[in-house]
């Protein structure tokens, strides 16, 4: 059986709080491994985000069994998560799984250029919680008869598909990840460590803890890189 060998004890608790956030909102969830080197890039789809969250992890070395192999594969988070030990800093690569079509549309490994205009991270956080704020009120306000999955829908992608500041980034990306722990505060005072990135027609926020990409055409048209 694989095994990964991660870098310490943090390493291999982030990696285990990534993967329970994304199955707070599937139980079902799928990711997508690609190790190389000493490096580990756990891809997640959060459901309803319609984003694609990327979870940096460091590695001691690849393999058990040696350095010079790769690793691509798509397994279940769930048993992803049940296979790390974090006392150990391993975890086994379970059985791979069909991957979800998402798997099969990542964001260009390379080409990033940055983008500016992004706002402070304490200035996201409050978004993302006006937003929220936001939607209870107007979603609270509805008649009885008019509270349908449908209306909540359609008011709730009317808040997440605007747009932060300049930057063509919709408020949806930033509240992945606000809930996937992405854009907690740093434990020391400095730079916050957020930078916005573009390619081609991807964007991705990138913060200390983890990275979300997203297309800003949607992820469903054509166009999309499949590796």
């Amino acid at each position: 059986m694989t095994v990964l060998h991660l870098a310490d004890e943090t390493e291999a608790a982030d990696l285990a709080a990534f993967l329970s956030r994304l199955l707070h909102y599937d139980r079902a969830a799928a990711v997508r491994l690609q190790a190389a080197g000493t490096a580990l890039a756990v891809f997640g789809r959060p459901a309803s985000f319609e984003v694609l969250a990327v979870r940096a992890v460091a590695l001691a070395k690849p393999y058990e069994d040696g350095l010079d192999a790769t690793l691509d594969v798509t397994v279940s988070a769930g048993e992803l998560l049940e296979a790390v030990d974090e006392k150990a800093a391993t975890t086994a690569v379970p059985a791979a799984v069909t991957g979800p079509p998402w798997a099969g549309v990542l964001p260009p490994r390379g080409g990033w250029r940055a983008q500016d205009g992004l706002p402070p991270a304490n200035s996201l956080r409050a978004l993302v919680s006006g937003a929220v704020a936001e939607f209870r009120a107007r979603t609270g306000e509805l008649a009885p008869e008019r509270r349908t999955r449908g209306e909540l829908d359609r008011i709730g992608r009317e808040i997440w598909s605007r747009t932060v500041a300049e930057t063509g980034l919709p408020v949806r990306a930033v509240h992945a990840a606000q809930s996937l722990g992405f854009l907690r505060p740093a434990p020391a005072a400095g730079p916050d460590g957020l930078a916005l990135f573009s390619s081609g027609a991807w964007l991705r926020l990138r913060t200390p803890y983890g990275s979300i990409a997203v297309r800003r055409a949607g992820l469903g048209t054509l166009g999309v890189s499949v590796r």
